[in-house]
């Protein structure tokens, strides 16, 4: 009778989280229904007309669809690759220094631009790459001509895709680092013992002992390839280079708020959440299999 007493209790803390889940995640789905319609919000979702799969005829017929979807996979996998070795480097660095007050400083000062929000951080790099910027600045006295990186599709690329990895990277060094803290000095000490040197003991100890966690944290992000960040690319992006950084997310934006097409939007963002559900299932499986990593 304790046992099940103890069941209800437990039931009851849950009970919050999965009302606010149902409210806000679960009950707002039944607008998925605009995506199959010629929405009015006039008429509301119950009197606007259905067209069946018309507006995901229409979205496959539109020029720059193709390149949208082409823009985000390259952004994102470029974010995926850097935002794992970067970490992964930083930490094996950072594990090899002796001074505890030095890994510690370094550790809060690569962290604390994860806690900047994209609304400033886009303000500041907008200004320091703009032609009278200090990095044009810097340029200039090189004898160089100044580069136009907020006009040039190939350069804003680059650096959304650096800037996001130095934003985040001290989030994942944290999460590596406290796997190779984990391994076992005594690997270490025979390693040592056997005439290893530090770079040996890397390769062949602390890189093969993390490993699980570098699989574990490259699978479960495998599901966001169709996430290159919003906040980012719409607080920096401008309609100069819309053919190389413009994403789904900021295309639905403005096909979706600016032009109204609510529909279309809808369908647009229906796709893309179908394929990151199936993205996130293949990498829970791939989980399973290579890291032996299970929730259920």
């Amino acid at each position: 009778m304790r046992n099940k007493a103890n069941e209800w209790t437990y039931r009851l803390m849950v009970l919050p989280g999965l009302t606010f889940l149902a409210f806000f995640a679960y009950a707002p789905m039944f607008g998925i229904v605009i995506a199959f319609q010629r929405f009015m919000p006039a008429r509301g979702i119950l009197g606007s007309r259905f067209v069946g799969l018309g507006n995901f005829e229409y979205m496959f017929e539109l020029a720059n669809v193709g390149q949208v979807f082409l823009n985000t996979v390259i952004i994102a996998v470029s974010k995926i690759i850097l935002g794992i070795v970067v970490p992964v480097f930083f930490a094996l660095l950072l594990s090899e220094a002796t001074r505890l007050w030095f890994k510690r400083l370094v550790q809060t000062i690569i962290y604390l631009p994860h806690f900047l929000s994209w609304v400033i951080l886009a303000t500041i790099f907008k200004q320091m790459l703009s032609l009278s910027g200090i990095v044009n600045k810097l340029i200039t006295i090189f004898g160089l001509e100044p580069i136009q990186f907020l006009a040039n599709g190939v350069w804003m690329r680059i650096i959304i895709v650096t800037t996001n990895v130095w934003k985040d990277f001290g989030y994942g060094t944290i999460v590596y680092l406290a796997a190779i803290l984990a391994i076992s000095p005594n690997l270490f000490e025979a390693a040592i013992v056997d005439g290893a040197n530090r770079f040996q003991r890397i390769l062949k100890i602390t890189i093969p002992c993390i490993g699980p966690t570098i699989i574990l944290m490259a699978t479960l992000r495998l599901g966001q390839v169709l996430n290159a960040g919003f906040d980012q690319i719409f607080n920096m992006y401008n309609e100069l280079i819309y053919n190389k950084v413009d994403i789904i997310d900021t295309f639905v934006y403005r096909i979706g708020l600016l032009n109204m097409q609510y529909g279309l939007s809808a369908a647009v963002g229906l796709l893309k959440s179908v394929i990151s559900s199936c993205l996130i299932v293949l990498s829970y499986y791939l989980v399973g299999r290579f890291a032996n990593y299970r929730i259920f």
